[in-house]
């Protein structure tokens, strides 16, 4: 069914329109979106990583969530950008400005629909900057919006203690955690027999890079041609479900506080005005 990793009962899709446009509180009501990618992870994942993490991570969430907190996932996006890895086969890409835009006309669906607030759940290193830029746009539009940008990865779960000093120092894709969440959510796509370590040069500028992760712009294959960067070596099945159940409860407490929470609400800007499209435009014009 096409609620995939989120609780059917909490899949607005599954909802009619007579249903969401009598559901209480929409306006504190949570509406989460995960975002991914479909992109190349070495020999040993597929190419769906992303966009399996993202909304397998939330709809664990969702399913832990208590009652009382109103909440409900969309359909993930499941396309990203991702040029960095466009030189492997089974590498899908939008431009930024598509993906952009995706963002943006969900969410005005969604304000439409009585909800106002959003959270976009990313699950992709390469299109952070863009999910911020919608969500900006999206605020400027709308002055009761809250709309909330985070990687999925980004809070707190038991992940550090399963990797070495190189893979935390310097792996960006494909490595450890990744490997050990696809274990998790879909260990028959995972082949560990093609499984091998791989990292980028430390980055030679200090003062750029304390840590040696490239501070340049860089492409998959600048580090080698399996399209891995880390260490996937050691991750088991065991500790992607301690991940798992970790990094959900963490998206648990998330989703409870946006929930709760009360934000700034204003009125659009006396100087001017947004357009559909998200151009400003002067009142001076």
């Amino acid at each position: 069914m096409m609620h995939g990793y989120i609780p059917a009962e909490r899949f607005l899709p599954y909802l009619s329109w007579t249903d969401i446009d009598q559901l209480p509180d929409r306006e504190n009501t949570v509406i989460v979106l995960p975002v991914g990618a479909i992109e190349q992870h070495g020999p040993h994942l597929p190419c769906a990583v992303d966009s399996v993490i993202s909304a397998g991570v939330l709809g664990k969430a969702l399913e832990r969530l208590p009652a009382a907190v109103r909440a409900f996932g969309l359909a993930p996006i499941t396309y990203g950008k991702s040029d960095e890895h466009l030189h492997f086969p089974g590498t899908m890409t939008l431009t930024g400005p598509t993906l952009l835009a995706v963002v943006q006309e969900i969410g005005e669906s969604v304000y439409r629909a009585g909800f106002r607030k959003l959270l976009l759940a990313n699950g992709h290193g390469g299109q952070p900057q863009v999910l911020e830029m919608a969500a900006r746009e999206l605020r400027l539009r709308h002055g009761d919006y809250v709309v909330v940008p985070h990687h999925v990865s980004r809070l707190p779960n038991s992940s550090g203690k399963y990797i070495h000093d190189q893979e935390r120092k310097l792996a960006m894709h494909a490595g450890h955690s990744e490997t050990a969440l696809m274990l998790a959510l879909a260990p028959q796509t995972v082949h560990m027999d093609r499984a091998a370590p791989n990292f980028p040069p430390p980055f030679p500028s200090k003062m750029l890079s304390a840590d040696g992760r490239p501070a340049c712009a860089w492409t998959a294959r600048d580090f080698g041609p399996s399209g891995v960067i880390g260490d996937p070596c050691g991750a088991t099945r065991e500790q992607g479900l301690d991940i798992l159940d970790t990094l959900s409860a963490s998206w648990v407490q998330a989703i409870t506080e946006l929930f709760e929470m009360r934000w700034v609400v204003r009125e659009a800007p006396s100087w001017g005005h947004v357009h559909q499209h998200g151009h400003i435009e002067s009142a001076r014009s």
